[in-house]
Order: C-alpha cells, then structure tokens, then sequence
C-alpha cells in the first residue's frame, strides 16, 4: 500500500519566546522538523507533505529538500484545517499518516507497528498519563473499542478522569481522508477544525480502528517551550549513549555525553565524560577519549588516545597517536600516525608524518613535516605575510629547537638541527646544523606584501 506522510509544522511557538519558527529549533544540532522528515523517509512514503506558517520562509530555506512537497496553512484554525491544506499536494494514497514538526523522537519502529495495525483502517497512537491535562481524551465503549476523542475544554467529568490521550499521531485511510475532511465542523470550545473529530467519522462509517501506544512516553512528547526542548535533548542524548553502549563502547558517565551526529566506531573503545561529538566521527579500535573534548568531522585510528580538553574539526587522525591535553586540530590536519602532538599545540592544514613530535606551545600551519621529527616548545610556521599563505616543508628527522619561527615559504632538510631562537628564512640543508641571531634592525624601504589573487 502507498503511503503519504503529512507533517504539520504551522505552528507559531510563542512559548518558545523566540523569533525563530519553533521547528526550527535545534534538537542535538538538527532541527525539529528535519528529525521528523528523516524518520518520515525511514517509512518509505511515496509522498511527504509539509505544512508551513508561520516562519515558513525560514522554514523552506533551512530545510531544503527537493523530495518533500510544501502545502501553506495561512490562517490557523486547527489541525484538522491544517491536513486540509496538504490534501491538494497529495497525488495518490492508500494511506496518509500525520506527524508533527514539533514532536521530534517518534520512532520508526513505533510507527510501522502503528501502520501494521491499523492495516487498511484508521491508526490511533496514544499514551496513559497520571496527570492527562491539557490532551484529548481517547473514549471507549463498553466493549473497550475506541468510540471518539473529546478535547480537553470539550470533556465533562468523567471524560477528565481518562488518562488514555491521544497524542495526535495518527494514519487515516486515503480513500476516506478528503470527504471526512470536507465534514469537520467547528462547533467546538475553541472555534477550531480539529482532527480528533474524524475519528467519531470513522466509527460512523465502521472502519476499524486500533490502538498503538510506543515503548517510551517521550516518542509523543511534544516542545512548546526552551525546558521541554531541553528534556527531549537528554531523553535523546540517553538514547544515544544507550545504543553505543549496546554496540560495546565504555562510556564513563551516559548522563554526560553528547551525539550532535553520526559516531562510527570500532571494539573496545572507551570516552570519558563531557565529551561532544558532531558532524561524521569516526574512531577505530581501542581508541580512548578523554574528559572534555569536542570532535567535530573526525577520524582516528586504532590504538589513539585522545587527552582531555582537545578540540578537533575536520581533520584526519592516523593510529598508534596521542594527542592533548589541551590540543587542537583544526580543518586539514592529518596525523599520518604514531604522532605525539601535546599541549597547546594547534594544528591546521598540515601534514605530520609517521612518528613526528609536536608537544608543546606551538603553532603549525599549512605544513608538510615528515616521519620522525622532533618540534620544540613555542615554534610557529610563519605561515602568513599579512596577505597571503605559504607552506612550510619539514623533511624527515628533522629537529627544531624551542621558541623558532619558520618563516614560509621554506623547506627544512632531512636531519636538519635547527638551533633554539632561530628565525629560519631560508632554507637549510640536510643533515646540518642552522641558527640564526643578531641584532635588530628596521628596512626603510619595506612594502607590505598585497593579496594576491586565486
């Protein structure tokens, strides 16, 4: 059976208190309806319909997809008013299941059983609460089959005291969707189109209906406000640490870590607390991940052990290294392996090859350095003249004595020895040793050099 999935995401989201459209608030570094959208695919539509209000502008221009189709809800009156706007946009369906932008954990299993179940009937998702206030209430009758939902304001007593709600997930049959639409009134407290009420249409025309409720009461927890926002952030984050901890991964505190992103990994690896990992992450086997660090585009290879308090974007990390504390591997670095790079060393857009040492206060930069060479504390490469970039080349075992300035574009010999202090401006010859020193002195007739272009 073809199934379209509509997802309402009109809504304004006052309590939020911000002037960013409510599904676009980020949960784990993603927005809320882009979670929504990615479990919706997950089901195999043939048909995703967005509906938008207000904000929709920035809506449409964060979440760009040219597969999803984008129905506009104008004026609010309801949900079942808001499905009515997505009706045109849908081509042709057996059966149309309706998510919302702001209720971001739903799983996927939780919606193929709903599907399952409600075969070729209606599908209901609810939940039981101790304190139900503010949700419709799922009325049965004696028989304990579902008879209708009445809204909070509309509920008498006895409807009040039900703690089945309804969660407002719920697939209809296509065939039946557009007439029992075409029939909703607004007779209600709230002057509303809701479409609860289709359910009432539903057992007036006998179609079946069943009951699914999810594993977690947090999959139909919506946000309407920073606090709930915040409690789905860590109902996630503990899903998460959950599901890694299954696969084999220690981590030392689940409470205390983030996935802002993919995290692929390898046996018996172990992350310390506070870690944060966003982007695409890759760690081998027996990596180790010390307390405070942020990974951000990574990959490290086996045997890596990464200290506490590293930042890492974007770079390449080979085997057998350690690296930190207090390190920092910007876009471009790539440890080829069995490096030791230490504290507050900053790397960017370089290569440090097989066994190279870089461990204290220093500052590579758009670099080639071989295998086995040693850099002492406080060097920098001069990578920059104010306008331009230039490389620095390092040959293999090479040694740069403490509190040199490499100033590029230059190439330092194979085994070269360069002297502690040293400003190095030309290149220096294999297997020698180069310093340099002097007095001080001012060119008169110097012009800084201008950018040139690419």
């Amino acid at each position: 059976m073809t199934l379209a999935v509509v997802i309402l995401a009109a809504g304004k989201g006052t309590r939020m208190k911000s002037s960013m459209p409510k599904v676009l608030h980020p949960l784990a570094h993603k927005p809320l309806v882009q979670h929504v959208i990615d479990t919706a695919r997950s089901l195999d539509p043939s048909q995703i319909v967005v509906v938008y209000g207000h904000g929709g502008d920035q809506v449409r221009e964060v979440v760009i997809d040219a597969d999803l189709s984008w129905a506009e809800q104008a004026e609010q009156l309801g949900t079942g008013h808001a499905v009515q706007q997505a009706m045109p946009h849908i081509k042709e369906a057996d059966r149309v299941l309706v998510l919302y932008g702001d209720v971001p954990l739903t799983s996927a299993e939780t919606l193929r059983e709903l599907l399952d179940q409600a075969g070729k009937g209606m599908g209901l998702l609810t939940i039981n609460l101790d304190d139900p206030s503010g949700y419709g209430r799922i009325v049965r009758d004696d028989k304990g089959a579902v008879e209708r939902i009445v809204e909070q304001k509309d509920a008498n007593a006895d409807e009040l005291a039900i703690q089945e709600v309804n969660t407002g997930i719920m697939v209809f049959p296509g065939e039946k969707l557009s007439g029992w639409l075409n029939g909703l009134s607004n007779n209600n407290a709230q002057g509303e189109y809701y479409l609860t009420d289709l359910l009432a249409m539903a057992v007036s025309d006998g179609v079946s209906i069943a009951v699914t409720q999810p594993e977690h009461q947090f999959e139909a927890d919506g946000v309407n406000n920073k606090l709930q926002l915040a409690e789905l952030e860590r109902a996630y984050q503990r899903l998460q640490a959950d599901r890694l901890m299954t696969d084999g991964v220690l981590l030392r505190d689940p409470n205390r870590f983030d996935l802002r992103g993919s995290l692929t990994h390898g046996t018996d690896c172990e992350i310390d607390i506070n870690v944060i990992i966003e982007g695409n992450v890759t760690l081998g086997n027996n990596v180790k991940i010390g307390a405070n660090v942020v990974l951000r585009n990574v990959s490290i290879g086996d045997n890596t052990v990464v200290v506490e308090n590293c930042i890492f974007d974007d770079a390449t990390v080979g085997a057998d290294c350690t690296i930190g504390p207090f390190s920092r591997l910007r876009p471009g670095a790539d440890l080829t392996g069995g490096a030791h790079i230490g504290n507050f060393v900053e790397i960017k857009k370089s290569v440090v090859g097989l066994g190279s040492k870089v461990n204290h206060l220093t500052y590579i930069g758009d670099s080639q350095i071989g295998a086995g060479v040693n850099i002492g504390a406080g060097t920098i490469t001069c990578n920059y003249d104010g306008a331009n970039k230039h490389t620095t080349v390092i040959g293999d075992n090479a040694f740069i004595g403490s509190n040199s300035a490499l100033v590029a574009p230059v190439t330092i010999g194979k085994g070269a020895t360069i002297g502690a202090g040293s400003v190095i401006r030309k290149d220096t010859p294999d297997d020698k040793l180069t310093l340099s020193g002097g007095k001080q002195v001012t060119i008169e007739n110097w012009k800084r050099p201008k950018k040139q272009p690419k």
